[in-house]
């Protein structure tokens, strides 16, 4: 990877707003084994947005959202089909070091995943491991302050990270991934484990981060998409008749508005809806 940026067709789509594009997804599958999981997936993703992905259950979602960062390469039976480049760098080129994608594209999971270390050593990590020039006591409280947590932590930044609520250890996480300064970041059901005030104070800062980084973030909650999103894209899942086997699907992908209040599918109006999922 350089230091600069680097880096089936859709069914529905619309032309979108914003800045330059990040990722451009072109007929992408991704297969287990002889399973294909999710087919034929094509979207462009823009600079400073906020990307939701909704749908129901196993249309994955998830499994998408890895293949922004190569974490499916983690798994010994999956295989990615079709073109992902990012800014206009083929990610899936031999060439390119999985190690840096992930460090341009950073990861939060569904479960807050601290460490089990400080919250000063949780943040310094990634910088310590990359090889971070600097003083790390400024990337550390430059990272907190990015993901609102600096005031309620820096008089305790030698306690465990596991002692903080559900709430502050999610944001740790977001610190940790902010802190080796990538450019996207992705959020796999980020506030799932959350009750609704930590919920809230996630997706204030989401919104308020968005002028720095380009945001990805996979969802169950369609009220949460509306309030937060851009750009909406809504999977499905499509059954196979031999095997009983599920293979998620992108049904449409548009400005998140459109998504919510004029769908251009008919699956994605019953969806949003409440009329099945």
């Amino acid at each position: 990877m350089t230091d600069a940026p680097m880096v089936g067709s859709m069914p529905t789509s619309a032309p979108s707003r914003g800045g330059a594009t990040v990722f451009d997804v072109h007929d992408v599958s991704v297969h287990y084994g002889d399973f294909r999981a999710v087919r034929d997936v094509s979207m462009q993703v823009k600079q400073h947005q906020i990307t939701a992905f909704i749908g129901p259950s196993g249309c994955g979602k998830s499994t998408m959202l890895r293949c922004f960062n190569r974490m499916n390469d983690l798994i010994d039976t999956a295989r990615v089909e079709g073109d992902i480049s990012y800014h206009g760098v083929d990610l899936y080129d031999p060439a390119v070091n999985p190690v840096e994608v992930r460090r341009r594209i950073g990861m939060v999971f569904q479960k807050p995943n601290p460490f089990p270390k400080s919250i000063y050593d949780n943040v310094a990590y990634g910088p310590k491991v990359a090889g971070a020039k600097g003083n790390l006591d400024d990337v550390v409280e430059q990272a907190l302050q990015g993901a609102a947590l600096w005031d309620e932590v820096k008089d305790r930044l030698k306690e465990s990270g596991m002692s903080l609520s559900g709430g502050q250890q999610q944001r740790l996480c977001i610190a940790r991934a902010i802190a080796t300064d990538p450019e996207v970041l992705l959020m796999d059901e980020p506030c799932s484990a959350l009750d609704p005030i930590a919920t809230g104070r996630i997706e204030d800062l989401m919104v308020e981060i968005k002028e720095r980084y380009t945001i990805i973030i996979v969802t169950h909650n369609m009220q949460q998409a509306a309030r937060v999103s851009d750009r909406t894209a809504f999977f499905t899942t499509e059954v196979s008749e031999e095997s009983d086997r599920r293979t998620g699907l992108l049904v449409e992908f548009s400005d998140t508005d459109k998504i919510f209040t004029n769908p251009a599918d008919e699956r994605t109006e019953n969806y949003v809806t409440g009329r099945f999922g």
